[in-house]
């Protein structure tokens, strides 16, 4: 995959560095309550440290070209990631996950690079099918693979550790090579 994927003159992908901590760090501490109502992995993320401890995983899976991790900028600024997770070659199969810091929700932005990172996905990585699993009530998630063609396929009961021994239910969507229009 590419180091730097151009979306549009303003929107960009670029690789995870080990000085992006901080940043994502910095997103998480300050819209803790925005992005822990969705995100579970905000619960466990208390310091700088936790924050680089991803960063660092996906640059490893990354150099083994197992999974691929970007940094969505906007003219160059962090603003959230998006990437590939659980990358299955044999079966030509992957999942998306993604988050967008809450000032630049609701322009577009995901839909954008979702649709974009799916196409490079199916025309130069070979993958035959891509999945994104949602939050069941996460209505701004939905939207997303919803708008872009995706196949809700059905609901993985408890799929997803809320912490509190609690567990939410995820609406699975897919997409096939065959579906893109690519």
């Amino acid at each position: 995959m590419n180091r730097t994927i151009r979306i549009d003159d303003q929107i960009s992908l670029k690789f995870l560095v080990e000085s992006d901590a901080r940043t994502i760090f910095n997103y998480i501490n300050t819209q803790r309550d925005y992005l822990g109502e969705w995100l579970p992995f905000v619960q466990f993320t208390h310091e700088v440290k936790d924050s680089k401890g991803f960063v660092d995983m996906a640059i490893e899976l990354r150099k083994i070209k197992k999974d691929y991790v970007y940094k969505i900028c906007y003219d160059d600024r962090m603003i959230g990631l998006i990437g590939t997770k659980e990358t299955d070659y044999l079966n030509k199969n992957t999942e998306l996950g993604y988050w967008l810091s809450q000032d630049y929700q609701g322009q577009g932005i995901m839909t954008k690079v979702v649709e974009k990172l799916t196409a490079l996905l199916f025309d130069e990585m070979g993958i035959e099918r891509i999945q994104i699993c949602c939050a069941v009530g996460n209505e701004k998630s939905i939207a997303i693979p919803k708008r872009l063609g995706f196949i809700q396929e059905g609901i993985k009961r408890n799929g997803e550790w809320a912490g509190n021994l609690v567990f939410r239910d995820l609406i699975v969507f897919s997409k096939l090579k065959s579906e893109s229009n690519s």
